[in-house]
């Protein structure tokens, strides 16, 4: 693999998405196992009003669109910047090989994408947390899972 021809690529799209005015200055590549760009993508935030259209998972969507499935096992992800917390946790389920990032979470800080306040809430108990958060029906939830347990035609993951 040529880890630096596919920074490089991601860090153009981080600028061309920067330049579209589509979102923050992020951009993300997947590579398999030959070599070829399967998925791609920038930050799309600010132009599609989501939020969770980060360059990583916006890479994961077209590159899981692309190859008909839902996991990228001998992929490789790139990225412009160290994936943030809900990217890490989209990579990790896409389970992908292995991840390349150019920039650090400091240097995104350092631009005012903060992410740290996330990685600080993530180990609190959930009555620590900023945005309140409360538990109610769990034995009702729980049927759902019970259910799935026994589901005969169900694809794990």
């Amino acid at each position: 693999m040529d880890d630096d021809k596919f920074i490089r690529l991601a860090i153009e799209l981080a600028k061309k998405g920067m330049a579209a005015k589509d979102g923050g200055p992020f951009g993300a590549v997947i590579v398999n196992q030959e070599g070829e760009i399967i998925g791609q993508g920038n930050n799309m935030v600010t132009s599609t009003n989501d939020p969770t259209a980060h360059a990583e998972v916006v890479a994961i969507r077209d590159a899981c669109n692309n190859i008909s499935n839902f996991q990228l096992e001998g992929c490789t992800v790139y990225s412009s910047c160290e994936p943030c917390p809900m990217c890490l946790g989209a990579i990790y389920w896409s389970r992908p090989d292995r991840i390349v990032f150019a920039s650090s979470r400091e240097d995104a800080a350092n631009a005012g994408f903060d992410d740290d306040f996330i990685y600080k809430e993530i180990p609190l108990p959930i009555t620590d947390r900023q945005i309140p958060t409360t538990q109610q029906l769990q034995d009702e939830g729980q049927q759902v899972f019970d259910e799935w347990k026994v589901l005969e035609a169900k694809i794990d993951y």
